[in-house]
């Protein structure tokens, strides 16, 4: 947390400065919204969790887009939730989508859910990601959330921190975390593709998933990657630096598996 905040004037000429033309917001600060407004950036606005029930209310979620215009919720299908919003989270979404879509704005304006990783994974006994299916408990409400993304032509969105698969995993290979090559690449059984890095590793899992699902075409945005500077033994610049500079070379070069370089955007 910044103990002197910049305004949003200052922050938005900043992100066209370095020409970082999308941003992710997770509420709708007015403030916000007012400096980002004509300024030729793409923003994905949030609905934070604990106002997805009262988008189940048709005319909150109208009145929601006419103030705002959107992904409902953030990753609200934790397994840490307990269940929490799994009952709330696609009302909201629906509502949210079908009130851009009366409001003349959905053909250009898309609702959607960002989602953890935890959503989907691959069984113990085929730990490889042409295995990867939606989680059990929660495999019939994703497949109703990405048939409606799908009918309105929405895109999956998906954070993935390959920093959280060495959080509390002494097994876990440590170079297999970055981009710069582990010395003994994860071979997918079901289609003989070598894996040097958890990302891709993960990316087509849920690639896998979704062709599980029957939504195989379906677009996929990653809403959030990245790595920790504090909190972690695994959290300094050191290892940070050394994650960008694999990450980043990697999104300007449109490098990675031909799962991943067919879906993500």
């Amino acid at each position: 947390m910044a103990i002197r905040k910049l305004s949003p004037e200052t922050v938005v000429q900043m992100l066209k400065d370095n020409g970082i033309l999308k941003v992710k917001l997770f509420d709708a600060d007015q403030n916000t919204m007012t400096a980002l407004a004509g300024s030729g950036i793409e923003v994905m606005v949030a609905i934070p969790n604990d106002q997805l029930a009262v988008m189940g209310d048709y005319n909150r979620a109208k009145d929601w887009v006419k103030r705002n215009v959107t992904p409902v919720g953030n990753e609200p299908f934790l397994t840490s939730y307990n269940g929490s919003f799994l009952n709330t989270t696609f009302p909201a979404l629906r509502n949210i989508q079908n009130a851009l879509n009366d409001a003349g704005v959905g053909d250009s304006i898309k609702a959607t859910v960002p989602l953890n990783a935890d959503v989907y994974s691959s069984p113990t006994d085929q730990a490889y990601p042409s295995s990867g299916r939606f989680r059990s408990d929660i495999n019939d409400l994703m497949t109703q959330i990405v048939q409606f993304l799908s009918q309105n032509k929405a895109p999956f969105t998906v954070n993935i921190y390959p920093f959280l698969s060495l959080y509390g995993n002494d097994d876990f290979p440590f170079d297999y975390a970055f981009f710069d090559g582990a010395p003994q690449p994860v071979v997918d059984k079901g289609t003989g593709i070598q894996y040097t890095n958890v990302f891709d590793a993960n990316f087509d899992a849920l690639v896998s998933a979704l062709k599980a699902a029957g939504y195989g075409d379906l677009p996929i945005i990653v809403g959030e990657v990245g790595w920790p500077t504090d909190g972690d033994r695994n959290a300094n610049t050191g290892y940070a630096i050394r994650f960008y500079n694999g990450l980043l070379p990697r999104l300007v070069g449109n490098r990675g598996t031909h799962s991943t370089l067919a879906w993500l955007h």
